[in-house]
């Protein structure tokens, strides 16, 4: 009868050695990916949702105004081209013309035949009728000279139109990529922030963006306060306004509490921050530019000791957001996506400047 032996553990080696440690490794890995994928994306608490959701706002923000100033750009450009288009369509119009003119006139001359003028005045029963009508006749010359330079002038200036609109397009083609850039990071930060914000619970959110909704009952009390002031000539607060014109500025603003932020919107019905200022300024017949960065060089400095409603109040080293004083520390302002047009304390954010428009 044959022995029975359990047979012996191979040892491994070589090759084989590698691909077991390979598939170890492998499962391991594989193992603390499953378990890491568990912790990677701890529940933050909403005080770090706020943090992370005021930090993508902020650099939304940014490049909203960033988008704000392209697109101001590119409409001019696009303004210029259009009347570009215009001037050139005109001008080819006329050219047309005389270049018809001209021809009608060529073809005259054709028909009519080339004779030697003294043959002509040998011929002619009425020598003082011809020349008459040489005379007439060289005026004619002179006059079909000035034209065909004319025209020339003509074909230069349109090409030169041609040339600026071709410049022109290429310059709005450049504004329309920037537009399309900044809005590409614009919509991606907000997108990221209402992430965040849908993690929270309804209390929650109210917490972190500060409770007020679009058309709460607050902001209309408010709104109706600003319309009773402004036929007294003070701010809402009582505080005096230094002229109309801010009074008027400061009364839009007041009116606009509750209405919803929308970033690229300068009213009536929504804003961002820089169009709250705007149009508030705009209903107080003044013209302001479009963006913070630009606003900030309108009008005269003011300190914030110095401050009075109607001032034009910024925030962030970058001048990446404004609000409109209305006295009593306290600016109107459209924060961002999760909250209206509402009333803040200026000492709120980090205050970068002042200006007070003239």
């Amino acid at each position: 009868m044959a022995a029975h032996r359990k047979p012996k553990k191979r040892s491994l080696s070589g090759s084989t050695a590698r691909t077991a440690a390979t598939l170890a490794l492998a499962s391991a890995a594989t193992a603390t990916a499953f378990e890491g994928t568990a912790h990677a994306d701890p529940r933050l608490t909403p005080s770090e949702v706020k943090a992370k959701v005021d930090e993508l706002y902020r650099e939304a923000e940014v490049a909203t105004e960033k988008y704000n100033g392209a697109k101001e750009k590119a409409d001019r450009a696009e303004t210029a081209l259009d009347g570009l288009r215009d001037e050139a369509a005109r001008k080819a119009d006329r050219l047309n013309t005389a270049r018809q003119d001209l021809g009608s006139l060529a073809a005259a001359q054709y028909r009519k035949g080339a004779i030697d003028p003294s043959m002509q005045l040998v011929l002619s029963s009425d020598p003082d009728t011809y020349l008459d009508r040489a005379a007439r006749a060289d005026r004619v010359g002179h006059r079909q000279a000035a034209e065909i330079a004319g025209v020339r002038r003509q074909v230069r200036s349109l090409d030169q139109l041609r040339t600026e609109a071709t410049d022109t397009l290429k310059d709005l083609e450049s504004r329309q990529a920037e537009l399309r850039k900044h809005k590409k990071t614009v919509t991606g930060k907000l997108g990221e922030a209402r992430r965040l914000l849908a993690r929270l619970t309804e209390e929650e959110r109210a917490r972190v963006t500060g409770g007020a909704r679009t058309g709460s009952p607050g902001a209309a009390a408010e709104g109706a306060r600003a319309s009773r002031a402004a036929a007294r000539g003070t701010a809402p607060d009582g505080v005096k306004a230094p002229d109309s014109r801010a009074g008027a500025a400061v009364s839009y603003a007041y009116n606009a509490l509750g209405s919803p932020y929308v970033w690229g919107a300068t009213g009536p019905n929504a804003f961002d921050c820089s169009g709250l200022t705007q149009a508030a300024y705009r209903a107080a017949g003044v013209s302001l530019p479009r963006t913070t960065y630009a606003q900030i060089d309108t009008g005269r400095r003011v300190s914030r000791a110095d401050l009075q409603p109607g001032d034009l109040v910024f925030f962030y080293p970058g001048i990446s957001h404004v609000g409109l004083y209305v006295g009593d520390g306290k600016m109107i302002h459209a924060p961002n996506p999760s909250a209206p047009v509402r009333i803040a304390p200026v000492d709120e954010m980090p205050f970068a400047g002042a200006t007070r428009i003239a």
